[in-house]
């Protein structure tokens, strides 16, 4: 385990450099700190490429995000849950469904196979690139498969950081609302950093709006992997239904939930609160320029232009529906 720990720490110390500078950049000359970090991470990108600082920039980017996400739970409550509504669960709900069967439509108007739609739909419509890892993991096991579902991985982490910068400051030009800007950002965009980021660049009450709303998607995760697998998947997939699907359920939606259980009871003096909110904002900071360093633009040149197509269409398309609801729906 130390071993391992010391492995990680050159990039964890990277991350954590990074933080503190956009920090200091935010508190002296104004500006969102999560931006900071993120063209920091952009601009440094040539780190990742070092073997020595790479594993730790990887833990920064998935385990310190699931950790301040799960944590971020305790700033929303039952009543911020319901505040969104009825209306925007059903809209989510379409959203995905209907990303995922575009996807399916796109592959076969480009002669491409089926999985490869299930796969870009999944991760345009539910969580980016762990839902299309997970979506691929129930499907007939290939090498097409498997390289299409890395150029995936690396289309849709491009196409939701852009999202992540271009959003917030299109909402405002739009003179959108907080509440309707934090459901058009969690309904949209892919993946969950970029979701935070782009929901606090807006403001701190669209941050949490899209925190909740995108972990609704994430939920999504599970039935619609499910219902792959019954009808697409391989016998070895379908053989592995019920309660052991539940796996697939990321562990920090379950910590989520639990600390806004906390919250709404209230049974945690507010300092504390604020203390364990304060460490989660760090936490998806350090995240953030674990992600902006890991991005090469570089690399989206090399995917061809049939799965740049798809995935393009697809993040328009669910854009649209999120742009639609919160003009006219809410």
């Amino acid at each position: 385990m130390f071993k391992t720990t010391k492995q990680k720490l050159a990039g964890i110390l990277v991350c954590l450099i990074i933080a503190m500078s956009t920090n200091f950049l935010s508190e002296n000359y104004g500006g969102p700190q999560l931006l900071y970090a993120l063209l920091l991470g952009l601009s440094l990108h040539f780190l990742y490429l070092n073997e020595t600082v790479s594993p730790g920039i990887d833990f920064c980017a998935k385990t310190i995000l699931r950790l301040g996400v799960a944590l971020l739970g305790i700033r929303i409550t039952f009543a911020d849950i319901s505040a969104i509504g009825m209306n925007t669960g059903l809209m989510v709900i379409v959203a995905v469904a209907t990303t995922v069967v575009l996807g399916v439509l796109l592959s076969k108007f480009l002669r491409l196979s089926p999985d490869f739609g299930l796969i870009a739909g999944g991760s345009v419509g539910i969580c980016g690139a762990s839902a299309a890892l997970a979506v691929a993991s129930v499907l007939p096991k290939s090498k097409a498969n498997e390289q299409f579902t890395l150029l995936v991985v690396v289309g849709v982490t491009v196409l939701s950081t852009i999202a992540m910068v271009i959003y917030p400051f299109a909402l405002q030009i739009l003179n959108v609302g907080a509440l309707s800007a934090g459901i058009f950002i969690g309904a949209t965009i892919h993946d969950v950093a970029q979701v935070v980021a782009a929901g606090m660049l807006f403001g701190p009450e669209a941050g949490d709006v899209a925190t909740v709303v995108k972990l609704f998607r994430v939920a999504l995760l599970l039935p619609v992997v499910l219902v792959i697998s019954i009808f697409y998947g391989s016998q070895r997939a379908t053989t592995q239904l019920g309660w052991g699907s539940l796996r697939l359920i990321p562990t920090f939606l379950l910590g989520f939930v639990a600390l806004s259980v906390v919250a709404s009871m209230q049974i945690l003096p507010t300092s504390v609160t604020h203390q364990i909110g304060g460490i989660s904002r760090w936490m998806l900071v350090i995240a953030i320029a674990a992600a902006g360093l890991k991005t090469n633009f570089q690399e989206l040149a090399k995917l061809g232009w049939q799965p740049v197509f798809m995935l393009v269409v697809e993040t328009i398309f669910i854009a649209a529906l999120g742009l639609i609801f919160v003009l006219y729906g809410t």
